[in-house]
Order: structure tokens, then C-alpha cells, then sequence
């Protein structure tokens, strides 16, 4: 048996409330919002070193190069990324976490982890996580709480028999949800409430028993789709036909509200799940007038406001501004009274709705080799600026209905076109024909940025005939 915690991150989510930076093809903890790590990176790096094993990730097909070249920046390396079929919300990801943990060791001390929340003092975290080791060990499911320091809404809170006391873990007396203010303020100056952090410790073969005694069919859809999983790369695909099965549901739901050997772990530390653009605005540290501001932003007489601006080409100027969230990226700009930041969860649905692309999708378009970027579109014609990895490559390809121009602006492009390979140098360009069979490649070890021309009858991501590819994507697959 291991004296090792293993970490297990979730990465799933659509980080709606942090729109328009956070979106579904690319969510809030892989965005750098506080500092110059995601808040993917700063979690995987909070949970490593002594005592800790690689950690297991479980995410979604659309992150899974993501999240290895995120933690490659780190120099860290998972020992296993879990892709999901379909999001089915935390009790069946964790459940697929620990189960195939428990193939390595029943006993295996699992830590689940959310993956983009902020907690500053890692050493802190780490000991609190030590001195909550010995009661997961003994068979007990630890929860995690928050000393806190307001009436927050936007939280689940745990309720306590007694004042929390940090040398160790404490008898749980239940979960509260998300309240009003009256109820959290009155929970806030009783002093035997924490915040609900959504971060866990327990063994494999703890949680496992739990699912045995309080979701049988959970248990059975999970392990199913684990014995049925398929080696894809570096990733570890979970069966879809019994995880689409699967209910979608929460594991405060599935087994921890029922759970009889629930405990509570205090943390009093800081920490925040950056749940909407106003836990932003508190962690970036406002100025003495409780402003901040970010990238090419400037605010003249404003108080208590947020402005972010995340295009060098813009200038974002507040004037006068009193309680607000301004955010302007390229394709969208949100502004909103800082006290209503949660409804931005809101504002999303009724884009989707209108079927605006900006509900769901970036201007800058991340792929396993990179990413891309639109810069100009026509009927007929759409320009790009295109990144490539060093030592990446896109796939052997060809297209139906349309014809690229590619111009080389930094480093060096191999380029295929039918059966001549050649290198496209700074300052050089190359014309790929329409049904012509090419690829684009870095040999070199810096980004290369291409400008890409296109021209057809349809400029489509998905007109892509796929002859091979390094990332195993199937026909069709955009990039």
C-alpha cells in the first residue's frame, strides 16, 4: 500500500460565468486569469512533490492535447487522462477516477481536485491535506471547508457540530445550499459553517463502498465504461454507450449528502472557485479606489470596477464607472453592474439561443499543434493567422472546395504539397491548389506563424479529407 496522495483534477465545465474570456471550446482553467499560469497549471502544480503521485485527469475529448501541452509548460506529466464521452457532471468522473486508481491500489489516498480554483498558499493546502490523511485512511470521506470571511451566496456552505478546528478533521452536521443573504450571514456569525470547496480525500476503495450502498447503477455504468475503455495516444477513452447511460448528476447528490462516514476538513486559508467576474475583480487585488484593470485598459474617476481588455489592437476606457465589469475581447465585449455577476451564466443562455457563435467558441481556435485565428472573412475568401508548435505538425490532408495561399511571417514552415517537400523560410510563401494532398510542419524549435489565405466555394473547418495524422483524429475532424 502507498503512503502517496493521488491527485485526481477534474477539467471538465463550460466556465460560462467568466464569459466572454471563458467559453465551452475553452474554459476558465485553462485561461490565464491571475497571473501567468491557468488555473489548471497552478492546481497540478499545488499537488506535487513529496507525498504526492503524478495525478490522474479526467476531461473532455476537446481538451486532451490541452491539457498535456499545459502540463508540459510545468514540466509535469499525468499519469493517466480519462476522457469522458459526454459530460455527466462530478459523481461519475470522480467514480472513474477512483475505480481506476483501485486497479493499482484499493487503498490508493485519492484527493479530488476542480481544477480552476485559486488557492495561493499551496504549503498550507499541502499540510492541511497531511493532517486529514489519517482519517481517509481510516475509512472516513473528507470534505473540504472554507473558513469564511463574508455572507457569500454563490457558495454551498457546510454546516458543522461544532467550531472548526484546524488540527484535524470534525463531525459533519450537513450541507446547506447555496443561500440568501440573511441565511448566510446569520451562518457567517454563528461560527460552525464553512464553505463547501467541492475538494475531497478518501480512499479507492472508500468511495467504491459508497457507491455500493447508495448507487448500484452508477457503479455498475462506471466501471462498465472503464472495462470497456480504449488506449487513444497518451489518453485513456471511457466506453460512450454505457457512460451515455449515465445520470448527470453531482456527488454531493449521488453519495455525500447520504453518506454516513462523511467528515470535515477545515482550510484557513484563502481561497476562491472564481465563480463569476466579481471573484475576479476581489483576487486581482484592487487599488485603494477598488479599481483594476488588465491589458490595454484605463479608468479615470471609476470606483469598484473591473475593466480587462485582452487585445493589444484595443483601448478599453472607463469613465466615471461605479460597480462594473467591463470586459472586451475582440468578437465580444461584456459589461455588466459587479453585483449581478452571476447572471453572466444568463446572458450565455440567451446568446446560444440567438445562435450566436460567441456563446460557445473563441475567435482564436486552439488544436493539438497550435492554433489558429481569423483575421478577415468575405464570401469567398478568409484570411488566418496560424501558430505551429515547435516540432508539430497538422494533419496529411486535402480539401474539396478550396485553395490556400500560405505566407511564412516567423521561423520555418516543411511544407508537402502532392509529392514535393520543401522549406518555407520568413518572407516566402506557397500556393497549396484546391484537392491538392499537403501538410504543414515545424521542424524548428520555435512557434512558426503563417498567414493563410483562402478562397473557395466553402471555407468550412470541416472540408478535410485526412490521409494521416500524429493527433489519431478521424475524417472530418477540424485542423
Amino acid at each position: 500500500m502507498s503512503n502517496l496522495v493521488y491527485p485526481l483534477l477534474l477539467c471538465g465545465g463550460s466556465g460560462t460565468r467568466l464569459w466572454p474570456l471563458s467559453r465551452k471550446s475553452y474554459p476558465k482553467q485553462f485561461v490565464d486569469l491571475i497571473g501567468d499560469q491557468s488555473l489548471f497549471q497552478a492546481t497540478a502544480q499545488r499537488l506535487c512533490g513529496d507525498g504526492f503521485a503524478q495525478p490522474v485527469v479526467v476531461t473532455g475529448s476537446d481538451f486532451r492535447f490541452v491539457v498535456l501541452e499545459q502540463m508540459a509548460a510545468i514540466e509535469q506529466m499525468p499519469a493517466a487522462v480519462l476522457i469522458e464521452p459526454a459530460a455527466r457532471n462530478t459523481a461519475p468522473a470522480i467514480l472513474a477516477g477512483a475505480l481506476h486508481l483501485a486497479r493499482q491500489d484499493p487503498e490508493a489516498l485519492v484527493l479530488v481536485a476542480p481544477s480552476d480554483h485559486v488557492i495561493p498558499d499551496a504549503r498550507a493546502f499541502r499540510d492541511t491535506v497531511a493532517a486529514a490523511a489519517p482519517a481517509a485512511r481510516a475509512g472516513r470521506i473528507v470534505t473540504f471547508g472554507i473558513t469564511p470571511d463574508r455572507a457569500e451566496t454563490g457558495y454551498g456552505w457546510l454546516a458543522l457540530e461544532q467550531a472548526p478546528d484546524p488540527a484535524g478533521p470534525q463531525a459533519l452536521r450537513g450541507f446547506v445550499e447555496k443561500p440568501q443573504r440573511a441565511a448566510a450571514q446569520a451562518m457567517l456569525e454563528d461560527g460552525q459553517h464553512l464553505w463547501n470547496a467541492g475538494i475531497f480525500l478518501f480512499s479507492a476503495a472508500t468511495l467504491i463502498a459508497a457507491f455500493e450502498a447508495h448507487d448500484t447503477a452508477m457503479l455498475e455504468g462506471v466501471r462498465a465504461a472503464l472495462d470497456g475503455a480504449e488506449a487513444d495516444l497518451a489518453f485513456t477513452r471511457l466506453a460512450p454507450a454505457p457512460w451515455d447511460a449515465l445520470e448527470d448528476i453531482s456527488i454531493d447528490y449521488a453519495v455525500m449528502e447520504r453518506a454516513d462516514n462523511l467528515s470535515v476538513m477545515p482550510f484557513g486559508g484563502h481561497w476562491s472557485d472564481l465563480g463569476g467576474w466579481d471573484a475576479v475583480w476581489r483576487e486581482a487585488g484592487p487599488d485603494a479606489d477598488g479599481v483594476v484593470t488588465a491589458g490595454p485598459a484605463t479608468a479615470l474617476g471609476c470606483r469598484d470596477t473591473l475593466l480587462r481588455a485582452e487585445d493589444t489592437r484595443q483601448e478599453l476606457v472607463g469613465i466615471g464607472l461605479r460597480d462594473v465589469i467591463a470586459v472586451a475581447m475582440p468578437d465580444a465585449v461584456l459589461v455588466a453592474h459587479k453585483d449581478r455577476a452571476q447572471e453572466v451564466k444568463t446572458a450565455v443562455e440567451a446568446l446560444r439561443a440567438k445562435g450566436a457563435d460567441q456563446a460557445t467558441t473563441l475567435p482564436r481556435d486552439y488544436r493539438p499543434w497550435g492554433w489558429f485565428e481569423s483575421l478577415g472573412v468575405g464570401t469567398r475568401f478568409q484570411v488566418k493567422r496560424i501558430v505551429v508548435n515547435p516540432g508539430a505538425s497538422l494533419s496529411l490532408q486535402s480539401h474539396r472546395y478550396r485553395a490556400e495561399h500560405w505566407i511564412v511571417v516567423e521561423g520555418t514552415a516543411r511544407v508537402t504539397i502532392d509529392d514535393t517537400v520543401r522549406l518555407v523560410e520568413e518572407n516566402q510563401s506557397v500556393y497549396v491548389p484546391l484537392g491538392a494532398v499537403h501538410r504543414m510542419e515545424n521542424p524548428g524549435a520555435q512557434p512558426m506563424v503563417m498567414i493563410e489565405v483562402q478562397t473557395g466555394t466553402y471555407l468550412g473547418e470541416d472540408d478535410i479529407v485526412r490521409y494521416e495524422d500524429i493527433y489519431a483524429r478521424g475524417q472530418g475532424a477540424k485542423g
